[in-house]
């Protein structure tokens, strides 16, 4: 996983951003847009899903940006598993991906996720949608 040395790690109240992105190309482009639009934020890369699993299980995530192919397994699964489990749900995230299809759009759905968009149209608004989204509390029937 690549993200700045354990001394620099933010504290509780920095907002962190986790990229889960295999390509080093759009993780680059994905950091420079934070970079360029979001001053306080941290940046944390993981290249696959265990990556991603073992920055969550050692540090708060305040957002995911999260691609659907990845080595060792789909985002959209990744983004259903997170959706259940109560610690991770309200976690907001934001699918980036080259080819997002129907049927990611539905898991993707299903897991909550807040926005699902083109890498090619993927840019700052997605990162302040998920910045700012608060969770809708269910109603109770």
């Amino acid at each position: 996983m690549q993200q700045q040395s354990a001394m620099t790690y933010p504290g509780a109240t920095t907002k962190t951003c986790l990229i889960v992105e295999d390509s080093i190309f759009d993780q680059e482009r994905i950091k420079r847009i934070m970079d360029k639009s979001f001053n306080g934020v941290f940046v944390a890369v993981a290249s696959t899903i265990d990556e991603a699993r073992q920055h969550m299980a050692r540090y708060q995530t305040s957002m995911i940006l999260l691609d659907n192919n990845l080595p060792d397994g789909t985002g959209a699964n990744f983004a259903l598993e997170l959706a259940e489990k109560p610690e991770f749900a309200k976690i907001p995230i934001v699918m980036v991906s080259d080819w997002p299809t129907p049927f990611m759009f539905d898991k993707a759905q299903s897991a909550g996720v807040i926005h699902v968009v083109n890498k090619s149209d993927f840019g700052a608004r997605y990162i302040h949608a998920a910045l700012n989204y608060k969770p809708q509390r269910k109603q109770a029937s």
